[in-house]
């Protein structure tokens, strides 16, 4: 049986779309575009703890796709 492991990304919100959040990684400061159904949760500003797979592609700029987003205090 193959265990799933999740990475985590704290980011700040830049912009919302339909089903997107384009962030900053508060890590190294790039910007990450994550897909999420839960995009319209999230404000330009917010602060998230983003969980995702691992997974990122290499386009400009990076996109993931969240398993979960919750909002942090900054």
């Amino acid at each position: 049986m193959k265990t799933m492991s999740t990475m985590s990304m704290t980011a700040q919100v830049l912009d919302v779309q339909a089903c997107a959040l384009l962030v900053c990684d508060c890590c190294d400061e790039r910007e990450v575009l994550v897909h999420t159904p839960d995009a319209c949760r999230f404000c330009p500003g917010d602060c998230v703890c983003i969980r995702y797979d691992g997974s990122m592609t290499r386009s400009v700029p990076p996109q993931i796709t969240a398993c979960g987003i919750t909002k942090r205090f900054c």
